[in-house]
C-alpha cells in the first residue's frame, strides 16, 4: 500500500512539473481577442495584430505587450473571391516583400472542403489601404488538402518563396509561388509537408520560420476549437509543435528524427495551468524582444468559447538549435 501510494505520488508530482513546464503567455492589454493571430512590426516600430473573422480584422499597438486597439479590416464588404464565408475570413498570414505587405486570407466555411486561399496588398497595413487580389489556391471535394490556413516563407534567395496551407484530411502540403508586385501565382511543385495519419487527421496552422541554416514548420495539433475541459483529454487538446529541415520545401522531421509527414513533431508549447489550448501560432524577430513565437490561447478562468480567445505571445530561446519558451 506504502509503495502504492509512493507511485501515486510521484506519477502526480510528474504530471504537475509537465503541466507547469511552459511559461504563461507574455503581458497583453487593450482588446486582446484573437484567433490565428499573425503580427508584423513596422519600420515606425506600431505593431499590427491580424485575426480570423470580421473580413481578418487589425488591431495596433506601440508594443508587443499592448495596449491594443482595433482599427478596422483588411477587407471591407466581402472577399472578391465567390464562395461560402467570403464575409467573414479565416487566418491571416502577412509578409512584407520589395516594399508590399501581403495579407493572405482563407475563405471557407467550418467543416467544408471547398475552400480558397486569397490575398490583398497594402503597402501601410491601415484599414482602407489594402486592395484585394483574388485567389492562390483552392480545393474542392476531390482535392486531398483543404484550402485554409496558409502561410508564405522566404527560401534561399530573394525570388524564391513557398506557400503552405492544409488543414485536415491530408493535411498540410506546399507550392513554390511567384510574387512580382501586386501578382501572386503558384507555380509547381504541390507536395506534401505535414501528416497526421491517426484519427481525422487534426494537422494545421503550418508556420515555417527560418533561423540560422534550418527552415523549422511550426503546427497547430490537437482538438480545435469547440472544447469541453472535463472531457476532452488534455493531451489531444490544441498544442504547438514544430519539425524542422535544411531545405525549405522539406522533408522535415521532428527532434526525435520523426518525419513530420508520418506524425512527427517536437512540442513547443502546449496546456498548462489555466492556459489551455494553444495554437494558431506565428513567429517573427522583434528587434525588441528577439525571436518572439505568438498564438491563441483560451483562460480556462475565463471560459472556452471561441469568442473568450486571447492573444499570447513567449520569446523564443534556441537550444542544440530547436526552440524553446
Amino acid at each position: 500500500m506504502l509503495l502504492s501510494t509512493l507511485s501515486a505520488f510521484l506519477l502526480a508530482s510528474l504530471a504537475s512539473v509537465v503541466r507547469a513546464q511552459y511559461p504563461d503567455p507574455g503581458a497583453c492589454s487593450g482588446d486582446c481577442f484573437t484567433h490565428d493571430p499573425a503580427v508584423v512590426k513596422r519600420a515606425d516600430g506600431t505593431y499590427f495584430r491580424f485575426s480570423t473573422l470580421d473580413l481578418i480584422g487589425i488591431w495596433t499597438a506601440t508594443d508587443l505587450s499592448g495596449p491594443w486597439t482595433r482599427s478596422g479590416s483588411v477587407i471591407q464588404g466581402a472577399s472578391i473571391i465567390n464562395y461560402p464565408g467570403n464575409d467573414v475570413l479565416w487566418a491571416p498570414d502577412v509578409v512584407f516583400i520589395r516594399g508590399i505587405y501581403y495579407c493572405f486570407y482563407s475563405v471557407s466555411t467550418s467543416g467544408s472542403h471547398v475552400s480558397a486561399i486569397g490575398y490583398a496588398i497594402s503597402t501601410t497595413m491601415e484599414s482602407g489601404s489594402w486592395s484585394d487580389q483574388g485567389i492562390v489556391v483552392t480545393s474542392t471535394s476531390s482535392s486531398p488538402y483543404n484550402a485554409i490556413d496558409s502561410n508564405v516563407v522566404n527560401g534561399t534567395g530573394p525570388n524564391e518563396w513557398y506557400i503552405q496551407w492544409g488543414s485536415y484530411w491530408s493535411d498540410v502540403y506546399q507550392a513554390r509561388v511567384a510574387i512580382d508586385g501586386e501578382y501572386v501565382f503558384r507555380s509547381g511543385n504541390e507536395h506534401q509537408i505535414g501528416y497526421e495519419p491517426s484519427g481525422n487527421h487534426q494537422m494545421e496552422g503550418a508556420f515555417i520560420y527560418k533561423y540560422n541554416n534550418f527552415w523549422y514548420l511550426f503546427l497547430s495539433r490537437g482538438i480545435c476549437c469547440t472544447y469541453n475541459p472535463s472531457t476532452d483529454p488534455i493531451d489531444q487538446v490544441y498544442h504547438i509543435t514544430v519539425c524542422r529541415s535544411d531545405n525549405p520545401a522539406g522533408p522535415y522531421v521532428d527532434q526525435a528524427g520523426v518525419a513530420c509527414t508520418n506524425g512527427g513533431g517536437t512540442t513547443v508549447l502546449a496546456s498548462h495551468g489555466n492556459i489551455y489550448a494553444p495554437g494558431g501560432q506565428g513567429v517573427f524577430h522583434d528587434d525588441a524582444y528577439g525571436d518572439v513565437l505568438y498564438y491563441h490561447y483560451l483562460d480556462l478562468n475565463v471560459g472556452v468559447d471561441y469568442s473568450q480567445s486571447k492573444f499570447g505571445w513567449n520569446v523564443i530561446q534556441w537550444v542544440d538549435g530547436w526552440p524553446t519558451i
